[in-house]
């Protein structure tokens, strides 16, 4: 799905970046850099350089992933690095989510990212997350279907455009802040 999406995203004119954080040691923590061996600070300028986050997760138990919520920890950094205008360095810039799995709870996992999200200074743009999911407790992963659903496609094609269209208007207007 994650690249599906991103496909989508490069037909209105967005590179992308993939990184499978699962394959990195991110280390536990709310800094920038936990120390010795921690491979966030790399991960976290790809972040900081990138317009759109696409955070992909798959559902645990109903909700997003362990990794996933171990980005979101090292996030929390970002809340003590504001500008004069009261802003994070995510200010100006939108974030999606990706949910799969197989099991009911797409829409809450959605909802739990876009709270965290948005506490660190992404914007959310309309039809902010596409998702499948498939039978409960079911043996077929959305990697494993033999064509995308049409509506999963209309909602990859929906949320690229509306998070394309958005970062570009945040590009050239950022949020004016609190500059008191």
């Amino acid at each position: 799905m994650l690249e599906q999406l991103c496909e989508q995203l490069s037909h209105h004119g967005v590179s992308h970046r993939t990184v499978r954080v699962a394959n990195h040691d991110i280390k536990p923590g709310v800094t920038a850099d936990e120390g010795d061996g921690d491979e966030w600070p790399a991960i976290r300028e790809m972040v900081l350089d990138a317009d759109i986050l696409v955070m992909g997760t798959p559902i645990w138990l109903g909700a997003p992933s362990s990794i996933c919520k171990r980005v979101v920890e090292r996030f929390d950094a970002m809340l003590g690095e504001i500008d004069d205008a009261g802003r994070t360095p995510l200010f100006g810039k939108v974030a999606v989510v990706a949910v799969v799995g197989n099991e009911d709870g797409a829409h809450h996992v959605a909802a739990e990212c876009f709270q965290w999200l948005g506490d660190v200074g992404y914007t959310i743009p309309a039809s902010g997350s596409v998702y499948w999911v498939g039978e409960a407790l079911g043996s077929v992963d959305y990697n494993q279907l033999g064509t995308t659903p049409e509506k999963v496609a209309s909602s990859l094609a929906m949320t690229a455009s509306n998070a394309a269209h958005l970062a570009q208007l945040l590009k050239s207007t950022n949020y004016p802040g609190a500059a008191g």
